[in-house]
């Protein structure tokens, strides 16, 4: 109604300043008129945001939230320079132009980016939940859970989540040779791309473990960005890299595809615990890839 209410008074204003001239257009200072906008189109830009907001709000209801989800805003005109987070350098790191390994988007609006691994839970329901809940979240995924069943995640990148690297068979790759390594990552860069049609730029290295060889592979591979997190969520608690134990705008949350049979809930409820925290705290999540 906000918005509504501006744009109708900006109407009202140029229609006011355009005294003696054709009552549909406004002359501005030194420009070409300005097409005074009908006031049906208000009312239905106002109309469209009153229906998103109470399908956001049943949504929220609907699976059991607290409180609506904020919504984040619009992506960055321009990307922030992403650089590797203090202390996870490899030697030569800059010298040879190694992906960057990061734990935060370097922004100052209160966004948190979701993240999801491996691939182990296939829940039809969660994907409805996000769908309608209209929750971004990044998928880095690893073949040997993901072969079960690529339809499920084929159904994921349908509804615009992207789908990234997380190697063929979730090794320890520091203990790998680097041709090794690069059959891990390169060789989930051939799945991706046969079953999804994209080659992923994003990669996240089993466990968040990875040596100067892992990134040599990563970029011989084609990815350009390593992002690690600062936060992880379970079904019943989170975790946290920082002393504080506090989310900080632009952290990247780490969580996982599981079930039951690992965690004490769904991951439905995984979600809740998420979205309950972030909002409570005023934070919206955002789509990472639109950062990057």
């Amino acid at each position: 109604m906000g918005a509504r209410t501006g744009l109708a008074a900006l109407a009202l204003a140029a229609l006011a300043s355009g005294c003696g001239k054709d009552s549909d257009t406004v002359e501005p200072a030194g420009g070409q008129p300005l097409q005074a906008p009908p006031a049906r189109a208000l009312d239905s830009y106002a109309e469209k945001l009153r229906a998103a907001q109470a399908a956001r709000a049943a949504a929220a209801k609907r699976w059991g939230l607290k409180k609506v989800p904020l919504a984040a805003p619009p992506p960055p005109a321009k990307k922030p320079r992403i650089t590797t987070r203090d202390g996870f350098e490899v030697d030569g790191h800059e010298r040879l132009d190694l992906p960057p390994v990061f734990t935060t988007v370097p922004v100052k609006e209160k966004v948190v980016f979701l993240t999801i691994d491996d691939g182990a839970e296939k829940d039809p329901e969660f994907l409805r939940m996000m769908t309608e809940l209209k929750v971004p979240y990044s998928a880095f995924l690893s073949d040997y859970l993901v072969e079960e069943d690529y339809g499920y995640f084929k159904d994921m990148q349908k509804r615009g989540v992207a789908l990234h690297n997380h190697t063929l068979r979730h090794p320890y790759l520091p203990a790998l040779s680097h041709a090794r390594q690069k059959r891990e990552i390169c060789g989930m860069q051939d799945v991706i791309e046969k079953r999804y049609g994209t080659r992923p730029a994003l990669f996240r290295p089993p466990y968040g473990n990875y040596d100067k060889a892992t990134l040599r592979a990563a970029k011989s591979c084609g990815i350009t960005h390593v992002p690690l997190w600062n936060e992880e969520v379970f079904a019943d608690r989170w975790e946290y890299r920082e002393w504080d134990r506090k989310i900080h705008p632009g952290d990247i949350v780490l969580s996982h595809f599981r079930g039951r049979e690992d965690w004490d809930g769904t991951m439905r409820d995984m979600i809740r615990r998420f979205l309950d925290k972030v909002t409570a705290e005023g934070y919206a999540v955002a789509r990472l890839e639109d950062y990057l």
